[in-house]
């Protein structure tokens, strides 16, 4: 049985909690054009948006788009300010009941969580299917295709539902879901949206659920879309695949395109968020190397340097750091 979320609808749309909202959300943020803009009328925008919510006269805006390089393609979706507020009045009150029902081995776009904590944990399941690097560990590693991109929105519909029982903000959280869809109606969420990082996670705790308790695997590892499942057999892992790939499908319509389906072992080296990994290391992987010297050398300023030299502290990269120092 579910534990219920027990905010009610004023709670969101309260001017308290979006005045808050608009603190958390302005940081860093103020020197851009639709910022200021808003900001200009700023106690009138925030109480207009309020008295749509309270009479749910709100609709969401149209999104701007843009295409970015990180390091494939990827379509971005930028909400308006107005709605982008909104987005983070939401998130205020729904981040802190949710992330208590993910399980712990997800790592993506939570708190004291993370790229370093979950390439950690990485090497910690290594060590310990491996016995300290005395057998063989295998690894299956997965990614879902355009995951966000896929995401239905009557099951995640379904989902929330099954928390929240309370129908304005089911009906608030259907506004912002339904704002957006990808290949066709009632399909994906943009990448621009905060509210989509946390919908996400939710999308796939029904996954992280089963793989932990339905098929009751120990060493699992989720970040994002990505996902890598440890153990000293590889035929295991193999009878594991179809199981897998029939829940994504049935359950949330998502799918595993056979090229980004893996099973190695960790002597050989498994590529798991930009980093090349190994039994007693882990290297940058050549293309993220790549990416990094281009951005440097495009905007070679101490605060890019210095949030690289952060990065690179977490794998055994001391040549790679020299190189970077000997950029200035």
């Amino acid at each position: 049985m579910c534990i219920k979320f027990l905010h009610t609808y004023n709670d969101i749309i309260s001017l308290e909690n979006l005045l808050e909202a608009w603190v958390e959300f302005v940081k860093g943020k103020r020197k851009r054009k639709d910022i200021r803009e808003f900001e200009l009328r700023l106690m009138n925008n925030i109480i207009s948006l309020h008295k749509d919510l309270v009479s749910k006269t709100y609709r969401h805006s149209a999104y701007e788009s843009f295409k970015i390089n990180d390091p494939k393609p990827r379509n971005i979706h930028k909400a308006s300010v107005r709605d982008r507020l909104l987005h983070h009045a939401i998130y205020r009150k729904l981040y802190s009941f949710f992330d208590k029902t993910f399980i712990s081995d997800s790592f993506s776009c939570r708190l004291n969580k993370g790229t370093h904590r979950a390439l950690n944990r990485f090497r910690s399941f290594v060590w310990k299917v491996s016995k300290n690097n005395t057998k063989t560990c295998w690894i299956l590693k997965c990614d879902v295709k355009k995951f966000f991109a896929s995401i239905n929105h009557e099951i995640l519909m379904s989902i929330l539902d099954k928390y929240i029982q309370n129908g304005d903000i089911l009906w608030l959280l259907n506004q912002i879901i339904e704002s957006f869809c990808s290949v066709k109606r009632g399909v994906g969420l943009p990448l621009g949206n905060l509210t989509s990082q946390l919908l996400v996670n939710i999308y796939m705790n029904k996954f992280d659920r089963f793989v932990k308790h339905k098929l009751k695997i120990k060493y699992y590892i989720r970040y994002c879309d990505d996902f890598t499942i440890f153990s000293k057999e590889k035929n295991w892992l193999e009878n594991l695949i179809q199981p897998v790939k029939n829940f994504l499908w049935n359950k949330l319509k998502l799918t595993l395109p056979p090229n980004k389906i893996f099973i190695k072992t960790s002597a050989s080296g498994i590529d798991f968020l930009g980093w090349s990994h190994f039994p007693d290391h882990r290297v940058l992987r050549t293309t993220t190397k790549k990416r990094m010297i281009k951005r440097i050398k495009e905007s070679p300023t101490m605060e890019t340097i210095n949030s690289y030299l952060g990065l690179l502290k977490h794998g055994n990269t001391w040549k790679l750091r020299q190189e970077i120092m000997n950029l200035l």
